[in-house]
């Protein structure tokens, strides 16, 4: 039989792995250890420069965060005390409805843990509600807070 594949050109062709024509001088064992040490030294400046700019990045944007905010306060003192009264009596509510759903967990502990069905009516039934308090509650005491407060803690 006659070989199918030698009409068809060669897709493949020799790669040469071996090693440049200069070639590199052998470094002792201690040597090389000191050479390794100071590429990763390099390689810690370099990350610790990195790690600088971002902190200083992040803080830059949260004093500025915190001016915006100062401003808003300055500017709706009425609000801001509204939105601390809200998020204060929010956070009596959401205490309430914590000590029902531990309730109910600890009524259900069993069929909550068997059956599936009765985990994810659990988790559709509370999960959202108390995601969306506590999300409503941050925002409220976040824009309610004294704006000395919120000054100092930005200045320190």
């Amino acid at each position: 039989m006659s070989n199918p594949h030698s009409s068809f050109p060669l897709m493949f062709s020799q790669v040469d792995v071996t090693a440049a024509s200069q070639p590199r001088s052998v470094l002792s064992q201690g040597e090389e250890q000191v050479e390794l040490l100071r590429e990763v030294l390099a390689a810690q400046d370099r990350t610790n420069e990195l790690l600088e700019e971002l902190v200083s990045t992040m803080a830059t944007r949260e004093r500025q965060r915190n001016q915006e905010l100062h401003q808003w306060k300055k500017a709706n003192p009425d609000l801001a005390d509204d939105c601390r009264t809200a998020a204060e009596l929010l956070s009596k509510v959401q205490v309430e409805y914590l000590d029902r759903l531990t309730e109910e967990i600890n009524d259900t502990q069993d069929d909550l843990v068997d059956g599936e069905f009765m985990l994810n009516e659990f988790i559709d039934r509370y999960g959202p509600r108390l995601a969306h308090l506590n999300g409503v509650i941050q925002v409220l005491a976040q824009l309610g807070t004294n704006p000395t407060a919120s000054t100092t803690e930005s200045q320190a």
